[in-house]
């Protein structure tokens, strides 16, 4: 059987081999809300790739999950979810600026036993690892996976990473922890910011600008050598 695939119909694709799990509201956001029937469209357009063989779907969830044909993942694995809360972390960082390099469970050190965090992506200018955190660890549990962070710190392999800057001083990525929950980790090395979500880490820096407007106290926006620019 022949058939054609429209540009949409390969970004949507693409989208659900990059995320690994994405549910039907979120690609009814990301591609079909500018049009006047987006729940039908986006019905229309998934049922027909599942047909084809293109994706995977489970109906566990509410709204259908689409995944990968090739997914390792079992449909009723608790692993979706995790993959789904990757997702709406990526989605609040769309609301404010479309991030840049974006890399689902990121492996930078390329080795077992290293960093592995579950998004990077630049935005609005500068890097970040986010470390999306549903379940509550000890404290001794995240001051050890901001220890593996400051060992690639010392190491000059981050620095030939392929997303950093031409002709231009290497930059060592901010590391997020999306949490609900305040760790008392620390660096001084790396910068460590800790929210609840992305929408929180805006109001924080969108405090600091109008501090600096108004002329009270800046609030360092750098640490080590790295800045971040949200504005």
């Amino acid at each position: 059987m022949s058939f054609r695939l429209s540009q949409r119909d390969k970004d949507i694709i693409a989208f659900i081999h990059q995320f690994r799990a994405v549910d039907r509201d979120s690609l009814i956001d990301l591609f079909f809300k500018q049009l006047k029937s987006p729940v039908n469209a986006c019905n229309s357009v998934m049922v027909r790739l599942y047909r084809l063989g293109l994706i995977e779907r489970t109906q566990q969830y509410s709204p259908t999950v689409y995944l990968p044909v090739d997914a390792k993942i079992k449909k009723n694995s608790q692993k979706i979810l995790h993959f789904l809360s990757i997702l709406d972390v990526y989605q609040q960082i769309c609301t404010y600026s479309v991030p840049k390099h974006v890399i689902v469970e990121d492996k930078p050190t390329g080795r077992k036993g290293g960093i592995e965090p579950d998004l990077f992506c630049i935005f609005k200018g500068s890097p970040f690892w986010i470390e999306i955190q549903r379940n509550q660890y000890t404290a001794q549990k995240m001051q050890a996976k901001i220890n593996l962070y400051e060992e690639f710190f010392f190491l000059d392999e981050w620095k030939a990473l392929h997303w950093q800057p031409e002709g231009r001083s290497a930059i060592f990525p901010s590391v997020i922890l999306v949490t609900p929950v305040r760790y008392a980790v620390s660096s001084e090395h790396i910068r460590l910011i800790q929210v609840a979500s992305i929408h929180e880490l805006m109001e924080k820096y969108k405090s600091a600008g109008k501090q600096q407007r108004d002329g009270k106290p800046k609030t360092s926006a750098s640490s080590g050598g790295i800045k971040i620019n949200l504005t």
